[in-house]
């Protein structure tokens, strides 16, 4: 990789208020509270899944009958707990009887609960290992391929039928993609449950269930065989459900989820509140199943000028890199995000661009870094976007990206077919075999605009993080210091689902979690 020149001890600085702003949002806002999601995929952890006669999700209900006909904010789990204390029910049968509605007026003698609550610990305990024996035979068959030369060729599908994602993920991956990223149906991110089952409608993509995941891991696995090499799968944990799809991501073997408090508060207008507490819950799943997750930073550049806002990209990536070290994630699974945004008829585009890139990829060496095409400024000339895009394939290549995200060149007419993909592999194919060792064979000059860009967004970085440390996070995504776009804490999409815990909050699956994980709290 070429190298550049920067200030480390800015670098080591940025880190040191990144951890405070971080820890600043973890002790006002998650550790105190609960939300629906979270009670939700609680239940999910524990093994509570199906519909209701109605169709309504088993765990949807059983949070809204609590908040109906108990104290949600002692925990959906112990509203099962009191009921498996006065009626003698095992968990399931306690699950369903809060789910009709039906909870007993009786209170329960403290022994009878103290014996349920430990009855759901210990449930609590069997479903972990089960997770965690999944991810071990996942890391084993992962194992059984050599591994991918990087940067790793990502590509989306998105028919809207998951069996028509399958052809299109097969035909993918053997033409050489790497990763398979399976994007949700537009706007599934505020819908505030999970659809059941396989899903062959759905617009701008094809909904993301638990049902979906096992096809498309099928799948890849089996494709995976018959290619030789490991086939990575891709699914979208964010938004009001991000927790839940996150524990069934983790359950059917997913090895990436774009997972990102950020964007949801910014992008969807989801209650930043509630946004940060899922967030830590989901990553703390992510965390023990050693699922990659990706961030959204690229998407501030839509938005915001790329080169007058470069530094909000890089100052957001500090911030996530602290978020995903209080849950305890390893550097190895923190797929930190950019993209290839600046406007192509600027003066050396290309060598601010690269100056960016090699500065993220510096300060992050050990994550997965997923690097972003250019989509801003496509037009509907597809011979010029494929260009634009092989100057970002070139850009990739040469700072050594993990994770490369390609890009279409009808981007800006249609939803890409298969053919699009097909040309899109073709010339990333090209550009990383033919560039495969230029770099190494290249220097970057002392006084370059390279090594100055690269200063310059760092400098902007350390000085923002200063302003949101002093602040607080919440009040700067107010003040649209990112992607100027304002937010507020007390409003937004999925407000009502967030509570204040009490004292008697009860959460063993919340508990193993936080000592699995152990993050820097």
């Amino acid at each position: 990789m070429l190298k550049i020149r920067y200030d480390r001890k800015i670098v080591a600085d940025s880190r040191e208020y990144a951890a405070k702003i971080a820890g600043d949002i973890y002790n006002r806002f998650i550790r105190g509270f609960s939300t629906d999601s979270i009670e939700r995929t609680t239940l999910r952890f524990l093994g509570v899944e199906g519909a209701t006669s109605l169709g309504q999700p088993k765990v949807n209900s059983v949070v809204e009958k609590v908040k109906k006909n108990s104290d949600i904010s002692l925990g959906v789990l112990l509203a099962v707990a009191r009921e498996m204390a006065v009626s003698g029910a095992d968990f399931q049968s306690a699950v369903n009887i809060v789910s009709d509605g039906t909870l007993s007026s009786i209170p329960p003698s403290r022994e009878a609960l103290e014996k349920a609550k430990n009855n759901i610990k210990r449930l609590a305990v069997l479903k972990y290992e089960e997770l965690a024996g999944k991810r071990r035979k996942r890391e084993e068959f992962k194992k059984s391929f050599q591994p991918q030369k990087t940067p790793l060729r990502y590509l989306i599908v998105a028919t809207g039928n998951i069996y028509d994602d399958v052809i299109q993920a097969r035909a993918a991956a053997e033409a050489g993609a790497d990763i398979i990223a399976v994007i949700r149906s537009t706007a599934q991110s505020l819908l505030d449950y999970v659809p059941e089952g396989a899903t062959t409608e759905g617009y701008g993509g094809t909904y993301a269930t638990q049902e979906n995941f096992r096809i498309m891991r099928e799948a890849l696995d089996d494709v995976s065989k018959k290619l030789g090499r490991y086939i990575y799968l891709t699914n979208y944990s964010s938004g009001l459900c991000m927790p839940e799809i996150a524990f069934l991501g983790a359950f059917e073997g997913l090895d990436v989820l774009l997972n990102d408090a950020m964007y949801g508060i910014l992008f969807r207008d989801i209650n930043m509140k509630r946004t940060f507490c899922d967030q830590f819950f989901s990553r703390m799943i992510c965390a023990v199943s050693r699922i990659i997750i990706n961030t959204g930073e690229d998407n501030y550049l839509t938005t915001s000028d790329a080169v007058e806002r470069a530094h909000t990209v890089l100052t957001s990536l500090f911030i996530n890199e602290a978020f995903a070290k209080i849950a305890g994630m390893k550097p190895e699974y923190m797929g930190l995000g950019h993209a290839f945004e600046i406007n192509p008829q600027i003066e050396d585009s290309f060598s601010l661009e690269l100056s960016q890139a090699l500065l993220i990829r510096h300060i992050f060496p050990k994550s997965p870094i997923k690097y972003m095409p250019p989509t801003k400024h496509m037009t509907g000339d597809p011979f010029y976007s494929n260009l634009l895009d092989a100057m970002f394939n070139l850009a990739s290549k040469m700072s050594n990206q993990h994770i490369h995200l390609l890009g279409m060149m009808t981007e800006a007419m249609h939803n890409p077919l298969i053919m699009d993909r097909y040309e899109s592999l073709k010339n990333v194919n090209y550009i990383f075999n033919a560039a495969s060792s230029l770099a190494s064979q290249i220097q970057i000059r002392k006084d370059s605009l390279i090594n100055r860009r690269a200063q310059e967004v760092l400098s902007k970085a350390y000085e923002l993080l200063q302003k949101v440390q002093k602040e607080g996070l919440d009040n700067a995504i107010s003040n649209g210091e990112f992607a100027d776009i304002k937010r507020y804490s007390d409003s937004g999409k999925g407000v009502e689902g967030v509570y204040k815990k009490g004292k008697e909050y009860f959460n063993p699956v919340f508990d193993i979690l936080l000592e699995k994980t152990g993050g820097e709290r």
